[in-house]
């Protein structure tokens, strides 16, 4: 995040806004604030201005006492013209407290508080924002039913990656992550906002979300130390073009994180969407292997989708993502398909069920551990890679090879040691030459294909045949220029001519070759 994407006001003691004693200040309902509280008090009028899609942020001082993570409720409603959005406050600790909000229109926008304290009821003030700034396309969203664009318009092609709990490293191993990550060619990361207790994932985290004391969990508040960190490292994913797909809930704890009752999982859905909704580059997954996790019931996962739902005025993506047992992805709340499965041929089944963009999200990792889930050659990796695209869908990369410190990237980030990032960079840069949004596949063709822009671009991928020859039937009336592509290789090869009808082209006889047909101008 840019010092420029966000707009900071401060309140202050001098408001007389502090009481001594929380019983004073929390009170138990909005209306019994002092009259003369009761009235808009306007925080500060200035001319600064949030750009489109940046962070706004406005800062309280209030009562420290008590437990103000429970006892104290705040909230605003952002108007913009005729439109009015109401976006939760958190508690920062420390007496203070924030409001953040995105604003995905130029203009003028004003804000008033709502509070069950009288120190933040009524408070306003307002604000400009511009047009966005390059390189900020906004947040992300589906386009098209079954791809993905930007807010702008500019289309998104997530090729993802997975860290589960890169962010509870330490300090120089997250910032080895993110040298990484910034030259590599992934466009999203999976990670979890809890720890991660798993083979090769044994470390103590740094920080817990919660404070813990003898072993125990303080689950009424929260280790702000804990979010302000994270939410950092959302911002540095953000200077990095790079979607944070945050994993709200997993199953590989010894914290107590996924056993926590049903006030407290609540509350902990409110405070992250509070907190992270007003980052552009945020996505919700509420789930990794959500039927792994036995303490949660299916009326559990209605009613987290429907807190995430509902107190995101941003309306980021949001899934969840399976491990046996794969999720109703028709359900209203479900945005796109998160999977875990290469079952690439069943993707026309589930485009007619759910008509939603779907990712692989766990097709298994490239590396060498024993576990079968985490021993794909690269050269596997990168064929699951091509078809997911040649099936109109994504994939999200994983590497799992073994380090005599267990640092191995699936979890803790570091350093990549694998074949088949520059391979998937290679695919990326042919996945974006697309004409509009994306590839569609072709449901009858004899190989895989898939077409983008109607039939501006033709793109075959031969998979584990060999052809020395092949006869493309092309659209009839058209012209197209040929390229042979080398998937491994990383090579196009231009074919010489333009090519009509039935043209037949003589071809590698190797496996995983790949042609493209591109409409002559």
């Amino acid at each position: 995040m840019n010092r420029r994407d966000v707009i900071k006001l401060t309140g202050a003691a001098a408001w007389g806004l502090v009481p001594s004693a929380a019983a004073s200040a929390l009170q138990a309902h909005e209306g019994t604030a002092a009259p003369a509280e009761r009235h808009s008090r306007t925080v500060e009028q200035h001319s600064g201005t949030v750009e489109r899609w940046g962070i706004f942020e406005a800062a309280f001082n209030g009562p420290a006492s008590g437990n103000p993570f429970v006892d104290a409720q705040l909230s605003a409603h952002f108007r913009h013209q005729n439109r009015v959005l109401r976006v939760s406050g958190f508690y920062d600790g420390r007496g203070v407290y924030r409001i953040r909000f995105m604003p995905d229109q130029p203009g003028e926008w004003s804000y008033t508080t709502e509070s069950n304290v009288g120190a933040l009821n009524n408070l306003s003030g307002t604000f400009q924002c511009s047009a966005a700034s390059q390189g900020n396309h906004g947040p992300v969203e589906v386009n098209g039913g079954r791809h993905f664009s930007y807010a702008d318009g500019t289309p998104f092609f997530p090729f993802g990656t997975t860290c589960y709990a890169w962010v509870h490293q330490t300090e120089a191993l997250q910032q080895q992550t993110l040298k990484t990550l910034a030259a590599a060619p992934f466009t999203k990361i999976r990670m979890c906002v809890f720890p991660k207790s798993y083979e090769y994932n044994q470390n103590e985290p740094p920080l817990y979300p919660f404070p813990r004391k003898d072993g125990q969990n303080d689950l009424s508040t929260f280790n702000v130390d804990f979010f302000q960190h994270f939410e950092r490292r959302i911002g540095d994913l953000n200077r990095l073009g790079i979607q944070a797909d945050l994993i709200l809930f997993h199953p590989y704890d010894r914290w107590g994180y996924a056993s926590m009752p049903a006030d407290a999982n609540d509350r902990y859905l409110r405070y992250v969407v509070a907190r992270f909704s007003a980052y552009r580059n945020v996505w919700w997954s509420l789930a990794n292997e959500y039927d792994f996790i036995k303490s949660k019931t299916s009326a559990d996962w209605d009613r987290f989708a429907r807190i995430v739902q509902d107190e995101d005025a941003a309306h980021h993506l949001r899934s969840i993502h399976h491990g046996r047992v794969m999720y109703d992805y028709s359900r209203q709340w479900v945005t796109h398909a998160s999977l875990q499965t290469d079952d690439f041929s069943k993707t026309k089944q589930w485009f007619m069920d759910w008509n939603k963009p779907i990712i692989f999200d766990e097709c298994k990792y490239e590396g060498n551990i024993p576990s079968r889930w985490g021993n794909l050659s690269g050269e596997e990796m990168t064929r699951r890679f091509w078809l997911a695209v040649i099936n109109g869908c994504y994939a999200t990369h994983g590497e799992t090879y073994l380090d005599p410190n267990d640092v191995l990237w699936w979890s803790k980030g570091g350093e990549l040691h694998g074949t088949s990032p520059e391979r998937i960079a290679f695919l990326r840069r042919i996945a974006e030459q697309s004409k509009g949004f994306g590839w569609t596949a072709v449901d009858n063709a004899s190989y895989l294909s898939a077409t983008s822009g109607g039939d501006a671009i033709l793109l075959y991928y031969f998979d584990y045949h060999q052809l020395a020859e092949y006869e493309f039937k092309l659209p009839e009336g058209s012209s197209y220029k040929a390229e042979l592509i080398d998937p491994w290789k990383m090579t196009i090869t231009p074919v010489e001519g333009l090519h009509q009808a039935k043209a037949k082209l003589k071809l590698p006889g190797r496996p995983y070759q790949a042609v493209r047909f591109v409409k002559a101008e």
